[in-house]
């Protein structure tokens, strides 16, 4: 009885360790318009470079002139630094201007998955997946 409670419980564990990671990772045409191009131009105040994701803060001017704080999130650290992109790279563009183009969030919030940078002096940074690859 004893064995086979304990056998039970170490199993039952097992499954609750394992179904968390797999409900955690999401689709992002379950979050945002991926159908809808979106570009935001403004001020980059703040890097996060931790997992799952990283996140960019954007300080962008409204018509009427007022700063808005937008949140733009992008794929792991780990696929932005395959993809040769550097902490060090995004951490040199905060204090500059740069235009990011992405897709909204569904919920309307001033949330958006970032597909690239455009920096000013023309130069293109990939921060999002590809074409077709909703789930990288």
């Amino acid at each position: 009885m004893t064995r086979r409670y304990w056998g039970f419980v170490v199993v039952f564990c097992g499954l609750l360790v394992t179904t968390r990671p797999a409900l955690a990772h999401h689709s992002l045409n379950s979050e945002f318009q991926m159908g809808k191009p979106t570009e935001l131009k403004g001020i980059l105040t703040k890097v996060e470079w931790d997992n799952p994701h990283v996140f960019w803060y954007l300080d962008v001017k409204d018509a009427s002139g007022n700063a808005a704080r937008w949140s733009v999130e992008g794929l792991p650290p780990s696929y932005l630094h395959r993809s040769g992109v550097s902490r060090t790279d995004m951490l040199a563009l905060v204090g500059k201007e740069v235009t990011i183009h992405g897709r909204l969030a569904k919920d309307g919030s001033k949330l958006m998955f970032g597909l690239d940078f455009v920096l000013p002096d023309g130069r293109v940074i990939p921060v999002g997946p590809k074409a077709g690859d909703d789930n990288p």
